[in-house]
């Protein structure tokens, strides 16, 4: 009985680690495609791709359910398990949210496919994507 209980909870974390698997790389692959692999700056492609990764769109590296506001903005418009394969809804996305001021409050403020085409990333700087948000009331700490 012991060791059917075992497989269970090693075929649940399984499973959801497949789901987890199958958004965020289709997701990462049409952003590079889209903004950084034809950038003109080697530096940014470098931040991208062996920097930030994840924080392109996540908020700290514990937790990837924390977005940053670029994150936020494409989790409106996609979902990881019914758009993961849908790369014309990815990409479609991807240039909607591009098309959005990075604070929306502000007209003036730039657009995030503008800050990705100046070099920077859109969610913020890096330093401030590596750390973990704070955890608002009520909610637990790590």
């Amino acid at each position: 009985m012991r060791k059917l209980m075992l497989s269970l909870v090693a075929l649940a974390v399984a499973a959801g680690a497949t789901d987890r698997a199958l958004a965020v790389p289709q997701f990462q692959k049409e952003f590079l495609k889209k903004y950084v692999d034809e950038h003109e700056s080697k530096e940014f492609q470098e931040l991208v791709k062996k920097k930030a990764k994840c924080c392109v769109c996540h908020q700290g590296l514990k937790d990837k359910h924390n977005m940053n506001a670029y994150g936020v903005e494409l989790g409106k418009l996609l979902d990881r398990k019914k758009d993961a394969k849908d790369v014309e809804k990815i990409v479609a996305t991807l240039e909607k949210v591009g098309k959005m001021r990075s604070n929306p409050k502000d007209e003036k403020s730039p657009t995030y496919a503008e800050l990705i085409a100046a070099g920077k990333l859109p969610g913020g700087a890096l330093e401030d994507l590596l750390k973990e948000p704070e955890k608002k009331d009520g909610e637990k700490a790590e």
